[in-house]
Protein backbone atom coordinates (compact mmCIF):
# COMPACT_ATOMS: atom_id res chain seq x y z
CA UNK A 1 0.00 0.00 0.00
CA UNK A 2 2.78 2.02 0.68
CA UNK A 3 3.20 5.14 2.50
CA UNK A 4 -0.16 5.98 3.85
CA UNK A 5 -1.82 6.64 7.25
CA UNK A 6 -4.61 4.05 7.40
CA UNK A 7 -5.84 4.49 10.90
CA UNK A 8 -9.08 2.89 11.56
CA UNK A 9 -11.54 4.19 12.38
CA UNK A 10 -10.70 7.70 11.86
CA UNK A 11 -13.74 9.86 12.96
CA UNK A 12 -15.61 12.58 10.73
CA UNK A 13 -15.46 15.43 12.61
CA UNK A 14 -16.23 18.83 11.33
CA UNK A 15 -14.21 22.18 12.75
CA UNK A 16 -15.85 25.06 13.20
CA UNK A 17 -14.11 28.52 13.50
CA UNK A 18 -15.63 32.41 12.66
CA UNK A 19 -14.10 33.80 9.72
CA UNK A 20 -15.24 37.31 8.52
CA UNK A 21 -17.40 37.57 11.30
CA UNK A 22 -19.19 34.30 10.49
CA UNK A 23 -19.28 30.51 11.40
CA UNK A 24 -17.72 28.54 8.71
CA UNK A 25 -16.80 24.81 8.80
CA UNK A 26 -14.67 22.23 7.60
CA UNK A 27 -14.98 18.44 7.23
CA UNK A 28 -12.36 16.14 8.72
CA UNK A 29 -10.93 13.03 9.37
CA UNK A 30 -7.61 13.62 11.18
CA UNK A 31 -8.79 14.30 14.54
CA UNK A 32 -7.95 12.89 17.71
CA UNK A 33 -6.94 12.87 21.15
CA UNK A 34 -3.31 13.72 22.23
CA UNK A 35 -2.79 14.49 25.64
CA UNK A 36 -5.67 13.60 28.71
CA UNK A 37 -4.17 16.57 31.24
CA UNK A 38 -4.70 19.24 30.48
CA UNK A 39 -7.55 17.67 27.55
CA UNK A 40 -5.93 18.44 24.17
CA UNK A 41 -6.79 17.33 21.02
CA UNK A 42 -5.13 17.84 17.50
CA UNK A 43 -6.39 18.40 14.47
CA UNK A 44 -5.03 17.71 10.63
CA UNK A 45 -5.89 20.33 7.83
CA UNK A 46 -3.55 22.20 4.91
CA UNK A 47 -3.23 25.63 5.69
CA UNK A 48 -5.23 26.93 2.83
CA UNK A 49 -8.32 25.78 3.80
CA UNK A 50 -10.42 28.83 4.66
CA UNK A 51 -11.72 27.92 7.90
CA UNK A 52 -8.00 27.51 9.25
CA UNK A 53 -8.24 31.31 8.31
CA UNK A 54 -10.37 31.65 11.41
CA UNK A 55 -8.39 29.27 13.62
CA UNK A 56 -5.15 31.51 12.99
CA UNK A 57 -7.04 34.84 12.97
CA UNK A 58 -8.75 34.13 17.03
CA UNK A 59 -7.15 31.58 17.97
CA UNK A 60 -10.06 28.84 18.77
CA UNK A 61 -12.16 26.46 17.22
CA UNK A 62 -14.35 23.70 17.43
CA UNK A 63 -14.61 20.01 17.04
CA UNK A 64 -18.31 18.78 16.45
CA UNK A 65 -18.41 14.80 16.61
CA UNK A 66 -22.30 14.36 14.04
CA UNK A 67 -24.32 11.26 14.29
CA UNK A 68 -25.49 9.28 11.34
CA UNK A 69 -28.78 11.57 10.77
CA UNK A 70 -26.18 14.29 9.61
CA UNK A 71 -23.83 12.92 6.92
CA UNK A 72 -25.62 14.81 4.40
CA UNK A 73 -24.73 18.08 5.73
CA UNK A 74 -21.42 16.60 7.25
CA UNK A 75 -20.58 15.87 3.81
CA UNK A 76 -21.31 19.26 2.33
CA UNK A 77 -19.16 21.49 4.64
CA UNK A 78 -16.73 19.10 3.21
CA UNK A 79 -17.07 19.58 -0.10
CA UNK A 80 -17.44 23.16 -0.39
CA UNK A 81 -15.10 26.10 0.64
CA UNK A 82 -16.18 28.78 2.64
CA UNK A 83 -14.44 30.76 0.77
CA UNK A 84 -17.14 30.54 -2.30
CA UNK A 85 -20.39 29.18 -0.04
CA UNK A 86 -21.72 30.63 3.19
CA UNK A 87 -22.03 27.63 5.58
CA UNK A 88 -23.23 29.55 8.31
CA UNK A 89 -26.68 28.62 7.90
CA UNK A 90 -26.26 24.94 7.44
CA UNK A 91 -26.44 24.09 11.16
CA UNK A 92 -28.21 25.88 14.69
CA UNK A 93 -24.94 27.67 15.93
CA UNK A 94 -24.08 28.15 19.60
CA UNK A 95 -20.96 29.40 21.80
CA UNK A 96 -19.81 28.31 24.69
CA UNK A 97 -16.63 29.02 26.43
CA UNK A 98 -14.70 30.32 23.36
CA UNK A 99 -15.68 33.26 21.67
CA UNK A 100 -14.96 32.67 17.97
CA UNK A 101 -15.78 28.83 18.12
CA UNK A 102 -18.48 27.81 16.49
CA UNK A 103 -20.39 24.68 18.19
CA UNK A 104 -23.35 22.79 16.43
CA UNK A 105 -26.33 22.12 18.35
CA UNK A 106 -27.15 19.13 16.44
CA UNK A 107 -24.25 16.80 16.95
CA UNK A 108 -23.97 14.94 20.31
CA UNK A 109 -20.42 16.44 21.37
CA UNK A 110 -19.04 19.58 20.73
CA UNK A 111 -15.41 20.47 22.03
CA UNK A 112 -14.65 24.16 22.16
CA UNK A 113 -11.07 24.66 21.83
CA UNK A 114 -8.25 27.04 22.31
CA UNK A 115 -5.14 26.71 20.23
CA UNK A 116 -2.19 25.70 22.34
CA UNK A 117 0.48 24.93 19.40
CA UNK A 118 0.60 24.80 15.43
CA UNK A 119 3.35 22.31 14.38
CA UNK A 120 4.08 23.22 10.34
CA UNK A 121 5.84 19.49 9.71
CA UNK A 122 5.91 19.38 6.10
CA UNK A 123 3.85 18.13 3.47
CA UNK A 124 0.76 19.51 3.05
CA UNK A 125 -0.87 20.02 6.49
CA UNK A 126 -0.42 21.53 9.61
CA UNK A 127 -1.04 20.32 12.68
CA UNK A 128 -3.11 22.58 14.91
CA UNK A 129 -3.32 20.95 18.89
CA UNK A 130 -6.38 22.86 20.78
CA UNK A 131 -6.91 22.52 24.48
CA UNK A 132 -9.94 21.47 25.03
CA UNK A 133 -11.81 24.61 27.38
CA UNK A 134 -15.32 23.11 27.22
CA UNK A 135 -16.80 19.68 26.00
CA UNK A 136 -20.24 19.80 25.49
CA UNK A 137 -22.58 16.87 25.28
CA UNK A 138 -25.97 16.47 24.42
CA UNK A 139 -28.97 14.85 27.13
CA UNK A 140 -30.29 12.53 24.62
CA UNK A 141 -26.63 10.97 24.26
CA UNK A 142 -26.13 9.83 27.76
CA UNK A 143 -26.56 7.37 29.77
CA UNK A 144 -26.54 7.68 33.40
CA UNK A 145 -24.66 10.46 32.75
CA UNK A 146 -21.87 9.52 30.70
CA UNK A 147 -21.77 9.73 26.57
CA UNK A 148 -23.13 6.53 25.15
CA UNK A 149 -21.94 5.66 21.90
CA UNK A 150 -24.86 3.97 20.81
CA UNK A 151 -27.11 6.88 21.26
CA UNK A 152 -24.48 9.33 19.74
CA UNK A 153 -23.98 7.07 16.62
CA UNK A 154 -21.05 9.06 15.55
CA UNK A 155 -20.03 9.17 11.38
CA UNK A 156 -16.50 7.44 10.77
CA UNK A 157 -14.49 7.68 7.42
CA UNK A 158 -12.64 5.22 5.20
CA UNK A 159 -10.09 7.04 3.75
CA UNK A 160 -8.99 3.86 1.16
CA UNK A 161 -12.73 3.62 -0.23
CA UNK A 162 -14.21 7.47 0.66
CA UNK A 163 -17.07 6.23 2.35
CA UNK A 164 -19.08 7.38 5.69
CA UNK A 165 -20.12 4.39 7.96
CA UNK A 166 -21.88 3.74 11.54
CA UNK A 167 -20.27 2.05 14.51
CA UNK A 168 -20.67 -1.35 14.99
CA UNK A 169 -21.72 -4.02 18.01
CA UNK A 170 -19.95 -3.68 21.41
CA UNK A 171 -17.62 -6.72 21.00
CA UNK A 172 -16.25 -6.70 24.80
CA UNK A 173 -15.72 -4.42 27.68
CA UNK A 174 -12.62 -2.62 28.73
CA UNK A 175 -10.29 -3.24 31.27
CA UNK A 176 -12.56 -6.23 31.34
CA UNK A 177 -12.37 -8.71 28.41
CA UNK A 178 -9.11 -9.61 28.88
CA UNK A 179 -9.38 -11.11 31.96
CA UNK A 180 -10.72 -14.16 29.87
CA UNK A 181 -7.40 -14.73 28.18
CA UNK A 182 -5.14 -17.37 29.28
CA UNK A 183 -0.99 -16.72 28.00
Amino acid sequence: MGSVPFVFPMPAAIVGADVEGAPTFMTIAYCGVVNNGPAMVAIGSNPGHYTMRGIEEHGSFSINIPSENLVARTDYVGMHSGATTDKSGVFDVFYGECDHAPLIRECPVNLACRVAKRLDIGGKDAIVIGEVVQCYVSGDALTDGAPDIEKMRPILYATGSRTYWGIGEKVGDAWNIGATYEP
